[in-house]
């Protein structure tokens, strides 16, 4: 006896599953500019590894033989896939079905609470959220019957919150996110979104403008110019979803599987001994003129591999992935074309990528050209003080190789926050550098007042105690101390690093695993 007829119900219900919500509103999808949740995970993985899971879900009709008559699918799509032949998992809402609204069944196939997210616990790989749906609707209330406890049912986070200690999880706003949505887009180690078509906020605009009566776009209130640029709420954005899911790619690309793994070592042909002869001269001899950061961090690691994350938000750092002779590594360095203070979002964005390499086993570089933490009355009225030593609080906590490079100023709190006092303390220093308590300008204008002020030529007499002091902050004199590890020519930094990397490599291999991290985050 064959199950023929059942084997080919089998593939008649996997059809009407690929047809999504159905002709009418995929075409209304696209219209919009937005691929459906199928395309995107064809396109994302790579081509022919996707394996399905749940295709069958969904609601069923019969006749009165028993026969079927429809079914719609459940409006979430999740399986495993590749990609760069490394094994992840995937899922996404399908907006074509109910806005990809939550479906009722007794098992949730993803979102927070559901199946994939369990895979990629017990699987301990990469979980990549396409996230296109708003959540619960009040509507929900008379199918069920009663209200419920926000958190307490199906749709908890816990094993949202669970997965950022063990695997990477990237998020992508592929439309309105709203509600549990949004939440779980934030609940990720990196985030990006599409802009003009991708937008999240927790609640959308006709509760804010029942709330405060105020009417906005959906794009004023959670596009990519407020989520990215002003809140940083999501690190990254992009003009269209095939931009969006190359860069999820090329995220990936530098996470190990899991905590309990190094990242991965990609083969170069750039030289590890290349050495610049443009950093001799990149730092300008003027203190206050800026210079291209950026354009410095490409010509220390392996050409092509930058990756940055949040480069709109928090301008006064730069913080990006890289390659250093094949090797993963995380940089932080201070932007001198916004000031390289570090203000609040600069810290905030500062300490989030430490956590991120520390968690991942990402060795860390400070490239340090810091005056300080930001100061001043709006400054203290946003915490800056707080915010700032949550950085220094994480540091003294890393389990990761940390190389601090002080290519001009080191100085006050915020330049302590760049070095390794809990690890090996290695510090090296261009000819360029200067470092102290805080700048020599204030500094003697502070500790010479009254001296200064009794002068006959106040300006010339601070002028003559900044060039007498000066001459004690030349990065010569901390050298001859060892109180800087090394003072180097800056075409050397790169060979320099790299050697240092190679070998804190097998070291890295013994302490991988969960980051558990005690205390109360100031």
């Amino acid at each position: 006896m064959s199950w023929q007829a059942e084997i080919e119900d089998i593939a008649r219900r996997r059809v009407l599953a690929d047809r999504c919500g159905g002709e009418t509103a995929v075409a209304r999808h696209h219209a919009e500019g937005k691929l459906t949740v199928r395309e995107r995970i064809g396109r994302l993985l790579d081509a022919g590894s996707f394996r399905e899971v749940g295709k069958l879900a969904g609601k069923a009709s019969y006749d009165d033989a028993g026969q079927l008559k429809s079914f719609v699918p459940a409006p979430y799509v999740c399986g495993i896939g590749a990609i760069d032949g490394r094994p992840v998992a995937v899922g996404g809402e399908d907006y074509t079905i109910k806005g990809g609204a939550g479906y009722g069944g007794g098992r949730r196939k993803g979102g927070q609470g559901g199946f994939i997210e369990d895979l990629a616990k017990q699987y301990r790989i990469p979980l990549v959220n396409l996230i296109d749906g708003v959540g619960g609707s009040v509507a929900s209330l008379e199918r069920r019957g009663h209200a419920t406890f926000p958190g307490s049912g199906q749709d908890g986070f816990e094993r949202s919150v669970e997965l950022l200690g063990l695997v990477p999880v990237v998020s992508a706003v592929m439309g309105t996110a709203a509600g549990g949505p949004s939440g779980r887009a934030i609940l990720a180690h990196w985030s990006v979104m599409v802009r003009g078509t991708s937008q999240i906020f927790a609640a959308g605009p006709p509760v804010v403008e029942r709330a405060f009566g105020t009417k906005l776009h959906k794009d004023e209130l959670g596009g990519a110019k407020m989520a990215v640029d002003t809140a940083g709420t999501i690190d990254n954005a992009v003009d269209t979803e095939d931009e969006c899911l190359a860069m999820i790619r090329r995220f990936l690309s530098y996470m190990p599987a899991n905590v309990w793994e190094l990242p991965p070592v990609g083969e170069t042909s750039d030289p590890v001994d290349r050495c610049e002869d443009a950093l001799a001269s990149i730092i300008p001899r003027n203190p206050r003129q800026p210079y291209d950061v950026r354009k410095l961090i490409a010509m220390l690691v392996d050409r092509d591999s930058m990756f940055e994350i949040q480069p709109t938000f928090g301008r006064a750092a730069v913080t990006c992935l890289a390659r250093m002779h094949g090797k993963v590594v995380g940089i932080i360095a201070n932007n001198p074309m916004f000031g390289g203070i570090i203000d609040v979002k600069a810290a905030r964005k500062q300490t989030h990528f430490t956590e991120l390499c520390d968690t991942f086993n990402i060795p860390l570089i400070f490239l340090d050209d810091v005056p300080g933490f930001q100061i001043g009355l709006e400054s203290e009225a946003a915490g800056m003080l707080r915010i700032g030593m949550q950085g220094r609080y994480l540091n003294m906590q890393l389990s990761v190789p940390v190389f601090t490079v002080v290519v001009r100023k080191c100085y006050g709190m915020a330049g302590g926050s760049t070095i390794d006092r809990a690890g090996l303390n290695f510090k090296i220093a261009w000819p360029s550098a200067e470092w102290g308590s805080l700048p020599i300008e204030g500094g003697v204008k502070a500790a010479f007042r009254r001296e200064i002020e009794a002068a006959p030529d106040p300006k010339a007499k601070e002028a003559e105690i900044e060039a007498e002091i000066r001459g004690y902050v030349s990065p010569f004199r901390t050298a001859e101390a060892f109180a800087v590890e090394d003072l180097i020519d800056p075409r050397e930094t790169r060979p320099y690093l790299c050697q240092f990397i190679d070998a804190a490599w097998p070291g890295m291999q013994t302490r991988v695993g969960p980051k558990y991290r005690t205390g109360v985050r100031p």
